[in-house]
């Protein structure tokens, strides 16, 4: 019996009973060593019956190894792993060891095979115990999947030392903590354990225990009268209670032990030369369980006695035993662990276990790996290489203040070469600090052209003419690098037909030159959404997201979403873009990638400033959504001042007719920017431009009706053909025209209700009365009734998708996807999945 824990047996009660109904939940248990961390999850391993259980652990010896928990807590489903589409399977076979890999899997894919297969074997009850000493690669996995458990009756647990400030801290999983025992339970315990104790040693056990269930079971076995004389080991010595016992044991038990605790039993046993029958003492003593399956400690602090509490010499001993006892890569580490000083062969051995560990898991281990292999370096210059080395990995795994401090290390051993320079300036970015960035790239740049272009691609991101300026004059000669950058330059702040034609020019000559250590390129997609061909742009980013979905690249395809969904905006493909830039914004904070996250999140906050919601956020498109808020609302003045902050901003073209109508609309014409548009209109070729060209003419002329009629064809661009639409009816109700003004109002309100520009929509609505027509109510919108996710798994299977493989697309398990469409069925009016692909309204937006 737990005493004192009902409300914590009430909750994980609750979500048993919730998973045996079908409901999913994660929860991380918290609480310091001997709280009862391990019992809770025992006693939710009971009240799972009959569901299936998983139980892993995190063991500290292993917390380096690449997926070695995942490993212990998948083991009993592996045989079913030809159920998971074929990239999820060999990604989760690749990163377990069952097969040899030649690339590098997306860890990500790895997260989404893990939730697939929980999802398959459920109601499921996974156990994950101290999971502070997680590896890192598994840790990114089944975060992942608990983030996605939604409706698959599965029920992940989390026990943790700590209070918060970790990697479940980080992902946001609930949480709960668990506090010591009250008086009246702690006496209860005491008196089931350690009945007849005299009242002063039983009163001085309660009073200093603090509530610690292990250290009031475990400490009345001690001695009674060392209890009574000095100070009790409670609760941060209980370590030390542990040793005496482990210290008690037999030579050959404890030698055992020492392996065991770094290594799991068949590499123990072989290492040691010892029979399993050298066990025996420490599991009659109840401080380790021998099954079938292997052996486990009774508690981690078990598990830290008996490996902290031997002498050095000892460890080593056995670390190098274990060393000839397992693979290559498990040899590095265990060598490294007994090396008493620099070791050249050891860290060569470490470098090629990061060499592996990046392969086959990611970053963070391999940057542990080349971490420990630069400690074992003697050579200056060869430890700052490695340091490095393990620095940009860290930036990759998104451990940035890590990278920092390694990278510091290594300028300190080492001076600051070109490639410590680049590293210093991605992680300034990273955090956030781009001016600190682009300043650190420039100083150190006069004859390294590659420093160069890095530095032109933050300015770039600042909007920053005069930085992008300083960049060109540090160019050694004037090629068609300099060209590009006098392009940006124009297209940013000066005349942007000129910068497009410059643009195309030397593009056309490098079609794929590399701009960036990231791999961003200057090409045919780039040019196209520079130059205003949208739809070109937007069928390029639609398959290059499709070729890294198939490809499992989930760590590359926030950018490219981020980009998909500002091409659909741009568009006026409001619906797209939404459920795109949601999508991009999820993965983005599940991969710690900042500066996506900003984009999609500005891109969200534009899109509903466009419904006619007040935007929040930071950054270029967050402010171009309050612009578009005061403009729909008739905030003129205010809209105008936005738009003119944010003109020479990247993609700020694009909203100089927005800029030119706030003018013209708050009685300032000489501030609207018409020869800027009609500069890059000329330069674009796009019909859609000259149309919104029209527009702007039309609202600055006198006699604005020709043009008027050329700015609302515009096919290509339904929301701009509507603002078109819009402003010609308000122009001909002014002129008393009303007949002629009723259609062109009619035409834009339907083209705003189908993009769910409902500021536009009133606006039309409002000028309908005003003509004489009792506009409608605003139509029902059916599309408007489903979530952005919601919305994307509904036009997958309207292409025929089954549930498994819109899953693999979306990272979401295959019971998740089922779920949402039992949700959307009916707010479309629809019972399967053959009306659904009839539904015009989802045809229109494929």
């Amino acid at each position: 019996m737990l005493r004192g824990r009902d409300q914590d047996l009430d909750c994980i009660r609750g979500l048993i009973a919730g998973a045996k109904e079908g409901r999913s939940a994660t929860l991380v248990i918290r609480a310091d060593p001997g709280t009862g961390k391990s019992a809770l999850l025992h006693y939710a391993a009971e009240q799972a019956t009959p569901m299936r259980v998983l139980r892993g652990s995190g063991i500290e010896s292993e917390s380096e190894l690449p997926f070695a928990a995942l490993q212990m807590l998948l083991r009993p489903l592996l045989d079913d792993l030809d159920t998971l589409p074929k990239p999820q399977a060999e990604a989760l076979r690749g990163a377990l060891g069952l097969t040899a890999r030649t690339t590098e899997p997306d860890r990500f894919l790895i997260g989404l095979a893990t939730l697939t297969l929980l999802a398959e074997h459920s109601p499921l009850l996974c156990l994950v115990d101290d999971a502070h000493w997680i590896d890192h690669a598994s840790s990114q996995a089944l975060l992942f999947a608990a983030r996605r458990l939604d409706v698959e009756g599965v029920v992940l647990l989390f026990a943790t030392r700590g209070s918060g400030g970790d990697v479940f801290a980080a992902a946001g999983l609930p949480d709960l903590m668990l506090a010591g025992l009250d008086r009246e339970s702690a006496l209860q315990v005491l008196a089931e354990h350690a009945p007849g104790l005299p009242g002063h040693v039983r009163d001085r056990i309660v009073a200093e225990a603090g509530g610690n269930p292990l250290a009031l079971i475990e400490l009345p076995g001690m001695d009674t009268d060392s209890l009574a004389a000095g100070p009790l080991p409670l609760p941060h010595r209980l370590q030390e209670a542990y040793q005496e016992r482990i210290t008690a044991l037999p030579t050959d038990t404890r030698t055992l032990l020492l392996a065991l605790a770094v290594e799991d039993l068949p590499a123990a046993l072989q290492a040691t030369g010892l029979p399993v029958d050298a066990l025996a003492p420490a599991e009659r003593e109840g401080l380790i369980t021998v099954t079938g399956a292997g052996a486990a400690f009774r508690h981690p602090l078990v598990r830290a006695a008996a490996y902290q509490g031997a002498p050095f010499a000892e460890r080593a001993a056995i670390h190098r035993a274990l060393a000839r006892a397992v693979g290559d890569d498990r040899r590095a580490w265990h060598l490294a662990a007994a090396a008493t000083g620099p070791d050249e062969l050891v860290a060569a051995a470490l470098e090629h276990a990061a060499r592996q560990a990046r392969r086959l898991s990611g970053h963070a281990e391999a940057s542990a790996a080349l971490e420990r292999a630069a400690r074992l370096t003697a050579a200056a210059p060869d430890r700052a290489r490695r340091l490095t080395a393990a620095a940009e990995l860290a930036a990759d795994s998104g451990r940035l203040d890590r990278a920092r401090a390694l990278i510091d290390q290594a300028v300190h051993l080492g001076g600051t070469s070109a490639e410590r320079v680049r590293l210093r300036a991605r992680i300034e970015f990273g955090h956030g600090s781009p001016e600190a960035a682009w300043r650190l790239l420039l100083d150190a740049a006069p004859d390294n052209e590659d420093l160069l272009v890095e530095a032109a691609r933050v300015a770039w991101s600042l909007g920053d003419t005069a930085g992008l300026r300083a960049v060109k004059e540090r160019l050694a000669r004037d090629d068609g690098l300099a060209a590009l950058i006098a392009g940006t330059i124009e297209l940013l702040s000066g005349d942007p037909g000129a910068g497009l034609d410059l643009l195309r020019r030397h593009t056309a000559d490098a079609p794929e030159r590399r701009v960036g250590a990231d791999g961003l390129r200057i090409g045919a997609t780039s040019l196209a959404l520079l130059s205003g061909d949208l739809r070109d742009a937007r069928e390029n980013l639609l398959r290059l997201s499709d070729g890294l979905r198939s490809g499992g690249a989930i760590g590359l395809l926030p950018g490219a979403l981020a980009v998909l969904a500002e091409s659909e905006t741009l568009l006026g493909l409001t619906r797209q873009a939404a459920s795109t830039a949601a999508e991009a914004l999820r993965i983005a904070q599940d991969t710690g990638q900042h500066r996506h996250a900003s984009h999609a999140g500005g891109l969200l906050a534009f899109l509903a400033a466009l419904r006619g919601e007040e935007p929040s956020g930071e950054g270029d498109w967050a402010g171009r959504a309050r612009a578009m808020l005061d403009l729909g609302q008739g905030r003129f003045e205010a809209a105008l001042d936005r738009f003119e902050a944010l003109a020479c901003r990247p993609q700020g073209v694009y909203f100089t007719p927005d800029q030119v109508e706030a003018a013209v609309r708050s009685g300032r014409p000489e501030r609207a920017p018409i020869a800027r548009w009609e500069s890059w209109a000329e330069a674009s070729g796009r019909q859609w431009a000259q149309a919104v060209r029209h527009r702007c003419l039309a609202l600055l002329a006198d006699d604005p009706e020709e043009h008027f009629e050329q700015a609302v064809v515009c096919p290509d661009l339904p929301f701009q053909e509507a603002r078109s639409r819009l402003l010609y009816g308000e122009w001909l109700r002014r002129s008393r025209r009303k007949n002629e003004a009723r259609r062109q109002l009619r035409a834009a309100l339907e083209l705003f209700e189908q993009a769910g520009a409902v500021p536009w929509a009133d606006h039309a609505r409002t000028e309908l009365r005003a003509a004489g027509e009792s506009a409608a109510s605003p139509s029902e919108d059916l599309l408007a009734r489903l979530t952005s996710q919601e919305l994307q798994i509904v036009r997958l299977a309207a292409t025929g998708a089954t549930n498994k493989e819109i899953g693999a697309q979306l990272f979401l398990s295959p019971k998740t996807v089922g779920h949402h469409l039992y949700r959307a069925f009916p707010k479309l009016g629809v019972s399967n999945r053959t009306e659904l692909a009839r539904l015009n309204l989802l045809t229109q937006m494929m």
